[in-house]
């Protein structure tokens, strides 16, 4: 358990770079997600040639996480499309609702009791987006952007959560994200109709950026999550993850000057999103003795 915990924080860590890559990187955020998850699936296959044993696996389960990987895909594209409409700082406090869709979608998937403790936690998160909301109207497309980006990874976690602990963790990391880029190709001339481009493909320093947002920020960011998610709780990995605004907004300050123009309200409503995750740390604490 000690060990999931690492790998958990270690891709927190991670994934505090999320977001500032989709500021660095020109591209818009359909372009930026198809990029991450095809970077990410050639990975993988250099992994699997280097190593030289491929794990075949059933069509089903090839379909079952392929769909996971197409969660992913729109979640990412919500994320950025979130970050270019507000900023950084915004998206991923945006992305912290996800610990609520959990709490709410959870036992509607997995047929479970709601958790009333789980709720109220989550309700703190909630609370905090409420007031970070009175925020500057300009901000409100990228907050309703990033509200159903954090359904989605609530979505994303759930569907692995109950298949992850059956698959070796690389072989589920190459159907997903090789699933996930197929999945989005299909609707990608869908989401780019409502917004031409002039070209579709990146420039150099928008390649350079992407190559390491795969490989870091992606294919070893979500090795860690499903190792981490064989252990951990999909409810605990979302709230865990609330604290990815705290490393994001710290970046963002000190790289792109962020924070002048944030209110009082937004950080009390940062503030209630850093307690839930204390009042869940000390909740789990409780629970394992």
């Amino acid at each position: 358990m000690k060990q999931a915990y690492i790998k958990l924080h270690t891709a927190l860590v991670l994934a505090g770079f999320t977001g500032i890559f989709g500021k660095l990187i020109t591209l818009n955020a359909a372009l930026i997600s198809w990029y991450r998850l095809f970077f990410s699936a050639i990975i993988m296959l250099f992994f699997f040639a280097f190593k030289g044993k491929f794990v075949p696996i059933e069509r089903s389960s090839k379909l079952k996480i392929s769909f996971t990987g197409l969660l992913l895909g729109i979640h990412w594209i919500l994320f950025y499309g979130s970050i270019k409409y507000s900023n950084v700082s915004v998206g991923v406090v945006c992305f912290a609702l996800s610990s609520f869709f959990n709490a709410i979608l959870g036992p509607v998937i997995n047929k479970r009791k709601l958790s009333v403790q789980e709720l109220l936690l989550s309700s703190l998160t909630l609370c905090g987006i409420g007031l970070i909301f009175g925020m500057d109207a300009s901000y409100r497309t990228g907050i309703v952007l990033g509200v159903f980006s954090s359904m989605f990874s609530a979505l994303y976690t759930l569907y692995s959560e109950r298949i992850v602990k059956d698959y070796d963790s690389a072989t589920f990391m190459l159907w997903q994200m090789s699933g996930g880029c197929i999945g989005l190709t299909v609707l990608l001339p869908l989401v780019l109709w409502g917004s031409p481009l002039s070209s579709l493909l990146p420039s150099e320093a928008n390649l350079g950026w992407l190559v390491v947002l795969a490989a870091f920020c992606t294919v070893l960011l979500y090795f860690l999550i499903n190792n981490a998610l064989k252990k951990i709780p999909s409810f605990t990995v979302s709230l865990t993850f609330n604290l990815e605004p705290l490393y994001t907004i710290l970046l963002a300050v000190v790289i792109f000057k962020e924070g002048r123009e944030f209110t009082m309200g937004f950080y009390c409503g940062l503030a209630l999103i850093i307690s839930s995750l204390i009042f869940q740390m000390y909740r789990v604490k409780r629970i394992n003795g």
